[in-house]
């Protein structure tokens, strides 16, 4: 298959063009896309020196399928003069999350849903990704009636200018700002740009995307705070459902739950980290115990690289689901 990557040069874009030699996509042609100032450069794939294009010659190129990780503002712009091709978006930015003629695919989840008509397709927020996972077999046995989230995101998400940002704090260097704030030694509630409502739109999107991937009858409050970690967004839950639980089949369930990892031993110290989730595929989960101040209401700690599952690898996988159909 003709594959076309846009952003191909990000830190989401180098992800993903490893992700796709991982799961051996068959790949006849890669065409890797990029701003004007990157075009006639060279990557490596597999081996092979691959010319950056622009979009316009991507999209004459007719690509079978083009995994776009180049911002909202692009995917907008670009997304559908690609499908008008026969080409299926597969896209990373919050553009076409919530309209309600596309679809948000986590594939162990809704994959499913996917068919032949489908020429844009939408990958939730990294932070989403790793939520919906962990919720949807306990949503399925017990019926979650509320989320409560707090997340602890990485730097990485906000791309290599916050790399660079934290490196040059940790050298005394004086340089670019992301964030408003120094974020080394530091925690930033504050992802995104703040909506009316005083949530961030980071927050929101969990509110939003959750509803429209699992059910939309869970309630979702977060509280998004970016923390001073180079890769793997961590999550605390509070899930309150409608039926009583039982601890030990809540870890089967997450345990039998594909793309979850279960990490879950006090005893040993066993836990999720961005440590140990780095440069992984799945999400971890850990932590586990009741809510000892509230009825059927459980605590988790969730973990997932964020540029692996939470972006490239998800992608990737629309992308096997998308060859097939």
């Amino acid at each position: 298959m003709k594959v076309a990557v846009v952003g191909v040069t990000g830190m989401v874009g180098g992800i993903m063009l490893k992700v796709l030699r991982e799961f051996n996509f068959p790949i006849t042609e890669l065409i890797p896309v990029a701003s004007e100032k990157s075009v006639g450069k060279s990557i490596d794939f597999g081996g092979l020196a691959c010319e950056i294009v622009g979009l316009q010659t991507a999209i004459d190129r007719q690509a079978d399928i083009a995994i776009f990780s180049a911002g909202g503002q692009t995917s907008l712009e670009w997304a559908p003069k690609f499908a008008e091709k026969g080409t299926v978006v597969i896209d990373n930015s919050s553009a076409w999350r919530m309209d309600p003629d596309k679809k948000l695919i986590v594939p162990e989840i809704n994959g499913h849903l996917l068919t032949k008509e489908d020429k844009i397709i939408a990958n939730p927020n990294c932070s989403t990704i790793q939520l919906v996972l962990a919720l949807k077999p306990l949503h399925e046995k017990y019926k979650i009636k509320r989320v409560v989230v707090s997340t602890y995101q990485s730097i990485t998400g906000s791309g290599m200018k916050a790399m660079s940002q934290m490196e040059n704090e940790r050298n005394s260097v004086e340089g670019e700002m992301a964030y408003p704030y120094k974020i080394d030694q530091n925690c930033i509630p504050h992802c995104d740009v703040f909506e009316e409502n005083g949530y961030t739109k980071e927050e929101m999107k969990l509110t939003n995307e959750t509803k429209k991937i699992l059910d939309p009858s869970i309630n979702v409050t977060a509280t998004a705070v970016r923390v001073p970690v180079m890769g793997g967004h961590s999550e605390s839950l509070n899930i309150e459902f409608e039926n009583e639980f039982d601890l030990s089949e809540v870890r089967s369930l997450l345990h039998q739950q594909e793309g979850v990892t279960l990490k879950d031993d006090p005893t040993t110290n066993t836990y999720p980290m961005p440590l140990y989730a780095a440069g992984k595929n799945d999400v971890f989960v850990g932590r586990i115990r009741r809510d000892e101040s509230q009825d059927n209401t459980l605590n988790m700690w969730v973990v997932a690289d964020n540029l692996r599952k939470g972006a490239a690898t998800n992608a990737v996988q629309i992308a096997m689901i998308v060859k097939d159909l």
